[in-house]
């Protein structure tokens, strides 16, 4: 950003020089040297808590790393109390730190006054933290008696174990595969989702009481009946597991593989180099992730036919001697039906595989795939198209052939509903309703790819509120509707519960206001539930612009890329990790800048206590001496401050 963008982004006034007159007739009667509107303050959702999909308390963790929210308990490191915070949401704060496409991040307020604040980076800090200090979850409540089977071993699956055990039920997940972890393991490489990374945050879930049965397959191992009377209650999180093919003339040749098989074979260890000549159709992450792995695999050039790629991803075991033999680069094509720049795949993403070398071509389309006399693809045939919405328009007269090896499909994914067909909603995924229960099943619930393909943390999101219809199914509760903004929020009775600031107990005798009275929480309003708070409802102009504290990225060249399996991002250090959190502006909660208290002109406005004061009750107002100008809310950074009747 140039100098003339910071400056353009930066001189934001909340009134314009010149305007004397308010536009609505509820803010005119402040032209009077007094008004019956005192502070109020106001919690709201931020922006990037809202567009979070698994819910996280974002601004409460960043306002932990900032020294804002101090550790309730004393000698406890700010990194164990966020990672708490974290953990209530998401227990995967090392892994999703790393490979959350940060939607949080597109959505913060920040970005109007420079850049959003690095999220991600903040969360993989401090999941790394609690990696290396061996921070374990807190543990199971008082045991209900009840039991819970988790279908899948993934994020929406362990999510759910966790927050289910939490609860104190008796959890039991069941995996076909011979260790946990779903996509994050099996669907993502590991220089993206180190290994030992993964099994740590794994293994604090089994920590706490989980039990595990792995290379057990509900449908072939063990039948729904079976589960039905050994547990109260069934959670699917069986992910989507099967690729779809290419559905274009040709796309059933041998050599025409789906990408998650292709992931699933190099993640379990079993493909050990790829073609010379491979082309993925895709655009999004995981056609990225085909194309990175394939060039960082390379391929060899005399090979047995069962070493081939393809046999290996259809079960093959390549021989061990393919470890040893001298391997030479690959030639990769990544096609996307939109442009390039509009591919979903995530943007860092793509700009790593073009500089590794891979070949992307955006707004082109297959539309055959040419076999060779023995069935086998030896090139694909496609042109240039349009897109309109989602489906592809072909330009007639733009064909052209490119000539592979290896064709890989990551076109989507579907679930994999062999030997559980009743589970099926006739779409080759699993129906829920809106608390993720199953439809026409009673007992059953589902969250994660198996309901739609998405994020990892919408898995976990969905395993969040899964959990607590689970919770309320067991416990005889109905199930009752979810808040317009479903996140886990924050809650100052529960803020002040912890510091033992908690209101007295109500005599319920009658009285008139609530300031001097200790039973009630005075002048305060939750709206977290129903409002996300805006920019244009923030003072811009208290924020001046600050770099963004950005993690270290190992950019890896064409000429380096074979072999080349090391992590590419390098965590922040604690001090860079503070700085960034400091950037955050706490839309929607005070984050104790002073500027009600001092730009009040009757000193209305002032510090509470010290050892009364929390986040959210660092200031209080004196509605004796309010005259209700709304200077204070004017001056409010984070937009907390709203005016609401007073006397």
């Amino acid at each position: 950003m140039n100098e003339i963008e910071k400056k353009g982004k930066n001189n934001y006034r909340r009134y314009e020089a010149g305007v004397t007159k308010f536009e609505s007739w509820t803010d005119k009667i402040l032209s009077a040297d007094h008004s019956h509107q005192c502070p109020t303050y106001v919690h709201r959702t931020p922006p990037c808590q809202g567009s979070c999909p698994s819910g996280h308390d974002i601004r409460g963790w960043l306002n932990i790393a900032r020294g804002i929210d101090k550790p309730p308990v004393e000698g406890m490191a700010w990194q164990e109390y966020a990672f708490l915070s974290m953990a209530e949401a998401n227990p995967f704060p090392a892994t999703m730190g790393r490979v959350c496409p940060a939607p949080c991040e597109d959505g913060c307020n920040r970005n109007e006054v420079d850049d959003f604040v690095g999220i991600n980076a903040v969360e993989q800090y401090v999941g790394d933290w609690a990696i290396e200090q061996k921070l374990a979850l807190p543990g199971a409540a008082a045991e209900t008696g009840k039991s819970v089977a988790i279908i899948g071993g993934g994020p929406a699956g362990m999510a759910a174990a966790y927050l289910l055990r939490r609860k104190g039920h008796a959890v039991t997940v069941f995996e076909s595969q011979e260790k946990l972890g779903g996509m994050m393991r099996y669907g993502i490489p590991g220089y993206r989702t180190p290994r030992d990374m993964i099994d740590a945050e794994i293994q604090r879930i089994l920590d706490i009481g989980v039990e595990a049965r792995l290379g057990v397959r509900v449908g072939r191992d063990i039948s729904i009946k079976e589960l039905e009377k050994e547990f109260d209650a069934i959670f699917w999180a069986i992910g989507a597991q099967t690729g779809r093919p290419l559905p274009v003339p040709g796309g059933d040749a041998e050599n025409c593989i789906t990408g998650v098989d292709f992931l699933e074979a190099f993640n379990q260890g079993r493909l050990k180099f790829a073609a010379k000549k491979i082309v993925v159709v895709g655009g999004g992450d995981t056609s990225v992730d085909v194309a990175s792995v394939a060039r960082r695999l390379g391929h060899i050039e005399h090979s047995h036919d069962k070493d081939r790629p393809e046999s290996v991803v259809l079960g093959h075991t390549a021989h061990d001697v393919a470890g040893s033999i001298r391997r030479e680069g690959v030639s990769a094509v990544l096609t996307s039906l939109f442009p390039i720049e509009g591919m979903t795949a995530a943007e860092r993403e793509r700009e790593d595989a073009m500089r590794e070398g891979v070949d992307l071509r955006g707004g082109v389309m297959p539309i055959e795939v040419i076999k060779d006399d023995r069935g086998r693809a030896i090139a694909i045939r496609m042109c240039e198209c349009n897109m309109e919405g989602n489906a592809p328009v072909a330009i007639d007269g733009t064909e052209f052939e490119i000539e592979c090896d290896l064709i890989v499909s990551a076109i989507g994914q579907m679930g994999n509903l062999a030997g559980i067909e009743e589970m099926d909603n006739g779409k080759g995924f699993i129906g829920t309703d809106e608390f993720f229960r199953v439809e026409d099943h009673k007992n059953h619930f589902a969250g994660g790819d198996i309901i739609r393909p998405h994020l990892l943390t919408t898995a976990i999101g969905q395993a969040r509120i899964a959990v607590q219809g689970i919770n309320n199914h067991l416990s005889g509760a109905s199930l009752s509707n979810r808040p317009k903004v479903d996140v886990h929020h924050f809650s100052l009775i529960n803020e002040l519960n912890q510091r033992q600031l908690a209101p007295a107990e109500f005599n319920h005798t009658p009285t008139r206001g609530t300031a001097s009275s200790a039973f009630a929480i005075h002048n305060y309003e939750d709206r977290s539930a129903t409002q996300i708070i805006p920019h244009d409802e923030l003072f811009l102009g208290h924020f001046p612009y600050e770099e963004r504290n950005r993690r270290q990225e190992i950019h890896i060249s064409e000429a380096e890329v074979l072999g080349h399996f090391d992590e590419r991002i390098e965590g922040l250090s604690e001090e860079q990790v503070t700085a960034e959190a400091a950037r955050c502006m706490s839309c929607g909660m005070c984050f104790e800048c002073d500027n009600c208290v001092i730009f009040c002109p009757q000193d209305a406005v002032f510090r509470v206590d010290k050892d009364k004061s929390a986040l959210g009750r660092y200031v209080d107002t004196d509605y004796t001496k309010c005259i209700g100008c709304q200077i204070c809310a004017d001056v409010c950074p984070t937009g907390y401050i709203k005016m609401g009747l007073g006397e």
